[in-house]
């Protein structure tokens, strides 16, 4: 067995008895697969990993985020990599949460830059086999100075992973496709150690009624969710985090927090810390 799979397999909650990697990747859910909305049935589609980090995802963010007024792809990718800094977290064990065709996992995998250093291990899960195949495909050996990078199939809502597992958990442009985010956040806390660090990319609904009504109609048709003002922090919040740095562009947010207090069991969230104050909206400056 791969040695990136083996190191995976010890942070499960449940490990199998025969571990399915045949396609490159670990397979914990087999045949099943669902279709429930538009957005999500668009995410398992063969045709979308193909073109999803070269056009999809530039040209459908970058729109989404007010055009040229928004940070690039690889700003986003430095922004991710300082909040969760790993540059200071020496062999970190990161999670990317719905990592689709590995792009972000990729990223944040890398040496440079403030990436998950030599000795880490990166993980990227996602329910889509038609993604995760592609992430297969587009990733590299590891090379020297970077972490082990490795994929799992999986309910990207409801983690396989074993409690405080991880130091780092990213979650980029999947958060307004999954039916219960709260459950989603809720994971992703269970799974973080205490003090561990939490990187959000997700849709923003600007505090304008007329917008605000076309933008909940579009996303009852989609199945995008579009999140209040305030009602990702207060998830968060919920769910056990200190929101420590909020950045909005256009239609997009950056919401980067940190897990205090116990590790919650799966419905039980833990007491918050204290947050610090929202950022400005410039644009995040590259390390």
């Amino acid at each position: 067995m791969p040695p990136d799979v083996d190191r995976v397999l010890k942070l499960l909650a449940s490990p199998p008895a025969r571990p399915d990697v045949s396609r490159g990747y670990l397979d914990l859910l087999g045949e099943e697969e669902t279709h429930d909305t538009f957005a999500q049935r668009l995410m398992r589609s063969s045709g979308l990993p193909r073109i999803y980090e070269q056009a999809w995802r530039p040209v459908v963010f970058g729109l989404a985020k007010g055009g040229l007024l928004g940070p690039s792809t690889e700003q986003e990718y430095a922004l991710a990599r300082a909040w969760l800094d790993l540059a200071a977290t020496p062999g970190a064990t990161v999670l990317d949460v719905a990592c689709g065709p590995g792009n972000v996992t990729r990223a944040l995998a890398k040496g440079v830059s403030g990436g998950v250093t030599d000795g880490g291990l990166m993980i990227g899960a996602d329910a889509s086999a038609t993604m995760l195949s592609r992430a297969v495909a587009d990733t590299p050996p590891s090379a020297p100075g970077t972490a082990e990078v490795a994929y799992v199939r999986c309910d990207a809502v409801d983690l396989p992973f074993a409690g405080a597992t991880f130091d780092a958990v990213c979650c980029y442009g999947a958060l307004y496709l999954f039916a219960d985010p709260w459950a989603a956040l809720a994971s992703m806390a269970r799974v973080l150690r205490p003090g561990g660090r939490l990187v959000v990319l997700t849709t923003h609904r600007p505090g304008l009624p007329l917008l605000g009504a076309g933008l909940g109609a579009l996303s009852g048709a989609t199945g995008i969710r579009m999140f209040g003002p305030r009602e990702l922090t207060d998830g968060l919040t919920a769910a056990g985090f200190s929101v420590v740095r909020r950045r909005t562009y256009g239609l997009m947010q950056f919401i980067g927090a940190v897990r205090g207090g116990p590790v919650p069991g799966p419905s039980r969230g833990a007491s918050p810390d204290r947050g610090e104050p929202s950022e400005p909206t410039g644009p995040p400056r590259s390390r």
